[in-house]
């Protein structure tokens, strides 16, 4: 890879004549980059077209050609792209349908809209990766009449399709009504019974790890109805017996159902697996009482997990704060909690439920300065990126938590530049800092200067343009590709090295 050219190409202080030049040398990785630009002409991309046919099909998927651009004979890749923005011509489906290329067969079942001479030759072709692709995206009608498909991972597709009627669903989890399947992807090539090892030491072999057939199909039975229990079009009368199913995985799906009657959230609630507990625990359809009784749950997991449960009380939350490492995220009933709510979260005695509410961004004045000045680090770090807190108070924080706060303090948008520059240059230097500093909007050249003595930081500091232009040149001799490549994507780099550039390439 050219990271050099890959940079410029990406460059969007890149004239249109130099654009020009680039088109007329680039390689593979460079016309990729070049498919992304925001200002390419039309007739650019098709000059790029010409140059690498390999970026035909993320120029069409971006709009930058049309159908009179393409020809599906020549960038069959494109043609498809442009299909599946519903912007191709239907010839062109019936052209590719039969295409002797599987995977164009495979990715042309996905597109919707499809003629319905198409569709029925997609669902009668001979490799059944094809069917199972065009069951998973089609019409109803379509998938209802695959969902009698003899090979079950056709029928493990439709269960996963959004569209199938909540009648063909049901079927197929019971099985009434349809004949049984007569193939699936292990007894095509192996003679059952036969398991699938997790560790294969085939290497062309692309069966899933654990897949199995004795006869019945059983892996990709018990996939499809994985999937249907997945589907919010499954009805709900027939996923209910599953809470007694003896596989954990099974169990899990339904515990996320948002459409659980309560005597099966119970139940659920019970379940000896915790990752079943902790999916029920977070879904929408369990109520006040279930939620107070899961809050003594044993396992930490299953308390995160009630903890982003939309209805969870206050006061329930308040006592997981106190009893599980909750993490770093806002969580819903803190971002909807009331003023009143929010005051008496802020008076709270326990640090860890003041940290939960420092995580919004959204706090009145008042309180956010008070939480920025929390005696608590983690109080105060989880404040500090909040917009509005003075120059002052940031460095108050600063002074009074240390190394602790140094790299949130970074992030806030209000951080001024000499307060920036201050960040960088603290001790003990604090490596997420430099990183944080490295992309902000109010990085000066200083700070930047300081960013880049840091591995990790110096490839975002090497791409801002604030740096001084003979700074940025300097960066295109570094020993680090990812700095180079971004030097090159700078703003500031100068026109006359641009085009120096590309007299070398």
């Amino acid at each position: 890879m050219n990271h050099l050219l890959c940079g410029l190409a990406a460059n969007e202080a890149l004239p249109p004549d130099l654009v020009d030049r680039l088109i007329a040398v680039a390689d593979a990785d460079v016309a990729h980059v070049l498919a992304g630009r925001p200002d390419l002409r039309h007739e650019q991309a098709v000059a790029l077209v010409a140059r690498d046919g390999e970026s035909a099909q993320r120029l069409a998927y971006e709009g930058r050609l049309t159908a009179t651009d393409v020809d599906p004979v020549t960038h069959p890749d494109a043609a498809l792209a442009l299909l599946d923005r519903r912007e191709g011509r239907p010839e062109w489906a019936r052209l590719l349908a039969t295409h002797p290329r599987v995977a164009y067969r495979e990715s042309l079942a996905a597109c919707a809209g499809l003629p319905s001479d198409v569709v029925e030759t997609l669902a009668a072709d001979p490799d059944v990766r094809v069917v199972a692709e065009l069951a998973l995206w089609t019409t109803a009608d379509a998938a209802a009449a695959l969902a009698r498909h003899p090979h079950a991972e056709v029928r493990r597709a439709v269960a996963a399709n959004e569209a199938t009627p909540p009648a063909v669903l049901a079927a197929l989890i019971t099985g009434e009504g349809l004949p049984p399947a007569r193939w699936c992807l292990v007894c095509d090539r192996e003679r059952t019974p036969f398991v699938h090892p997790t560790r294969c030491p085939r290497r062309d072999c692309d069966l899933r790890p654990g897949d199995s057939c004795d006869g019945s199909h059983d892996s990709t039975a018990h996939l499809m109805r994985q999937m249907a229990l997945r589907n919010p079009a499954t009805p709900t009368q027939a996923v209910v017996g599953f809470a007694a199913h003896p596989s954990i995985q099974l169990r899990w799906d339904l515990a996320a159902r948002p459409d659980l009657p309560p005597e099966v959230s119970e139940r659920l609630a019970a379940d000896p697996a915790r990752v079943v507990r902790a999916a029920l625990a977070e879904n929408p359809a369990i109520g006040g009482p279930l939620i107070r009784a899961m809050a003594d749950d044993p396992d930490q997991d299953v308390r995160r997990a009630l903890a982003r449960h939309p209805d969870v009380p206050l006061d329930v939350l308040r006592r997981l704060a106190a009893t599980t490492r909750l993490g770093a995220t806002l969580l819903p009933q803190i971002s909807a909690a009331s003023p009143q709510e929010v005051e008496e979260l802020a008076a709270s005695p326990d640090p860890e439920v003041r940290m939960l509410l420092a995580r919004r961004r959204d706090l009145p004045a008042g309180i956010r300065d008070t939480l920025a000045a929390d005696p608590d680090a983690k109080v105060a770090k989880s404040v500090a990126p909040h917009p509005g807190l003075s120059e002052a108070a940031l460095r108050a924080t600063v002074g009074r938590h240390g190394a602790q706060v140094v790299a949130a303090v970074a992030t806030n948008p209000d951080a001024t530049p000499a307060l920036l520059e201050e960040l960088t240059g603290h001790r003990p230097p604090v490596q997420k800092a430099f990183r944080a500093v490295a992309r902000h909007a109010r990085a000066t050249a200083p700070a930047l200067l300081a960013c880049l003595a840091d591995r990790q930081a110096r490839p975002l500091a090497a791409g801002r343009p604030a740096l001084a232009p003979p700074v940025v040149v300097e960066l295109l001799t570094d020993d680090d590709p990812r700095t180079v490549e971004a030097a090159a994507a700078n703003p500031s780099l100068p026109l006359a090295v641009m085009a120096e550039l590309l007299d070398r390439a």
